[in-house]
């Protein structure tokens, strides 16, 4: 089988479109950046007693499902045990 032949100026065409990519994705990247920056500037943040307020309740809620996730765990492991005991 012969191997296609591809000329020299192919090859130099697809390394100035890679070099014209990459400036272009510098370019895009900063406008990202920019419109980030202004997406952030959007947000309304919460104060510090809120933040603090809601943490402590998640924080209290978390305990307690996880203390009655324990207790029913103990109790169907105690159920099965005698179960499988008789």
């Amino acid at each position: 089988m012969k191997k296609p032949q591809y000329r020299k100026e192919f090859f130099m065409s697809e390394e100035k479109n890679a070099k014209n990519a990459a400036a272009a994705g510098v370019k895009n990247g900063n406008a990202w950046f920019k419109g980030l920056k202004a997406e952030f500037n959007k947000i309304i943040w919460e104060n510090k007693e809120n933040v603090t307020k809601q943490t402590i309740a998640v924080v209290a809620v978390s305990v307690v499902l996880g203390i009655i996730i324990a207790v029913l765990d103990m109790i169907l492991q105690y159920g099965v045990d005698f179960i499988v005991g008789l």
